[in-house]
């Protein structure tokens, strides 16, 4: 569908049960319904989510990475990371 030049939109969002006792409770905090605090949060999140640094990015999947998974990475990624991307010899240290 194309929403181009719509002035506004109902929507449906299906939460889990924490989502919805986290959204109520930052509701309740702002003092706003939970309804204008979606739509607050929407907004916020539409507004800055392209300009989140890439630092803050990775971290993020960083912290969902499993253990499992992070200890198969090398140790000199950082430093090696030519001969890990493109095979070259690995530099001296």
């Amino acid at each position: 569908m194309d929403y181009r030049g719509c002035s506004h939109m109902t929507l449906t969002i299906n939460l889990p049960e924490e989502e919805i006792t986290a959204l109520a409770a930052t509701a309740r905090a702002q003092g706003v319904s939970a309804e204008e605090c979606a739509r607050l949060l929407l907004k916020q999140a539409l507004a800055t989510g392209a300009r989140r640094p890439l630092s803050a990015r990775i971290r993020e999947i960083w912290a969902d990475m499993p253990d499992e998974v992070r200890a198969k990475l090398p140790a000199d990624g950082a430093s090696q990371h030519d001969h890990y991307i493109y095979g070259v010899p690995k530099k001296a240290p």
